[in-house]
């Protein structure tokens, strides 16, 4: 475990001074200075660490003073504590039953903290009826239960559930800050560092991925191949069923590396060595893992998508540069040829109809519709795009 819950949290020491100011108020006696409050949204685009600021706000105010140790800390990676509850939901919205659970929770006083810590990740995907039934609980909330809600912004949220709430933002870190947190923590060659934080345009997490792991980098080459070869629609109909495939691998290889984790992580909280056998008293917490993990796997293969749409983004985001001359870093400086090469044979109008077709596609995605016909219809349309007039 890293010296500090928050050092994983990179250019975003505004944020942290925040909490941490915030967690030992809440332990001074009286109230504190009233810097502390019961409800907060951490807000930052994906990759910037909302989630990691909010475990590491809850552990604080889980332990003494407000300054975790290794053992509250480690409750709260493996959501053990008996004071946290999580509602880290792998649908794509949060059902209202949900929310109507986790409400409930938040009426029991602490058992062995002195706050009871509510932590809501993708707060963003509540309907206005599931957020109202949240409001309720923001309006009038026992006096020792803390809410902690991450979005990608403010503006996700109803107007009535913000108004309640203490904003913490997070920014985009710079892909150097990023590339220096590889190397220091990971002991990654700093060049291959500096690529993966460019390519995972300062997702920290995929730029660990891309780091750490040569078949991740392999997929991300082969996806942006595939793309850029499917210059017809006879090309862009096969290369969807490929880019399936590969969203379909990346997603289980993720999927496979975080079970594992996470259930080494749930078994050392628990104090089970590694190939013990699990007590009966403790087997409904390691059930309740393995079936999030299960409701994970199926979301898997769009969030699988999404990350191969987002990698298609990048690429034709540096054509765009290059045909308007815009003097920006390239996101793919690997791929410099192919992009000059792209630019230099389309016209700007052809680059915007792909990044509108991409774009499209991820807009698609949360609505149910095939992966296969999204990841076609978004080729096709790119080829359309490209061809010549």
């Amino acid at each position: 475990m890293s010296e500090s819950p928050y050092q994983e949290l990179v250019g975003q020491q505004a944020a942290v001074d925040a909490v941490r100011s915030a967690a030992r108020d809440a332990h001074l006696p009286d109230g504190g200075t009233g810097v502390m409050t019961h409800a907060w949204l951490i807000t930052g685009p994906p990759g910037s660490g909302r989630s990691n600021l909010a475990y590491a706000f809850a552990a604080a105010l889980l332990a003494e003073g407000g300054d975790a140790d290794e053992r509250v800390r480690a409750q709260v990676e493996a959501r053990t504590h008996p004071d946290l509850a999580v509602l880290a939901s792998e649908r794509v919205v949060i059902t209202i039953e949900e929310v109507r659970r986790l409400v409930t929770a938040s009426q029991y006083s602490p058992s062995v903290a002195r706050y009871r810590v509510m932590v809501v990740e993708d707060a963003d995907r509540m309907s206005e009826r599931t957020s109202n039934v949240l409001l309720k609980a923001l309006e009038e909330p026992p006096e020792r239960t803390v809410w902690i809600l991450c979005a990608p912004s403010e503006a996700d949220l109803l107007p009535t559930i913000r108004s309640r709430v203490r904003t913490v933002r997070l920014r985009v870190p710079e892909p150097q800050e990023v590339a220096a947190l590889l190397v220091a923590r990971d002991g990654v060659d700093p060049a291959v560092a500096q690529r993966a934080a460019e390519e995972a345009q300062s997702h920290i997490g995929m730029a660990h991925r891309l780091a750490t792991d040569a078949e991740a980098r392999d997929r991300r080459d082969d996806t942006i191949r595939t793309a850029l070869e499917a210059d017809t629609v006879p090309r862009a109909v096969r290369a969807a069923q490929h880019l399936l495939d590969v969203a379909k691998a990346d997603s289980s290889a993720l999927n496979q590396e975080r079970d594992a984790a996470e259930r080494a992580r749930a078994l050392a909280s628990m104090g089970v060595p590694e190939g013990g056998a699990v007590p009966p008293a403790l087997r409904s917490q390691l059930k309740q893992l393995e079936e999030d993990q299960k409701r994970r796997a199926t979301r898997g293969l769009r969030d699988g998508v999404d990350r191969v749409l987002v990698d298609l983004l990048s690429v034709w985001r540096d054509v765009l540069l290059a045909q308007l001359d815009a003097g920006l870093a390239p996101v793919n400086a690997a791929w410099g040829s192919e992009v000059r090469r792209l630019a230099d044979t389309t016209r700007p109008q052809a680059t915007l109809g792909v990044l509108d077709a991409i774009a499209e596609a991820r807009r698609r995605l949360p609505a149910n519709v095939p992966p296969l016909l999204t990841l076609e219809a978004m080729l096709i349309a790119g080829a359309l795009a490209r061809a010549p007039r």
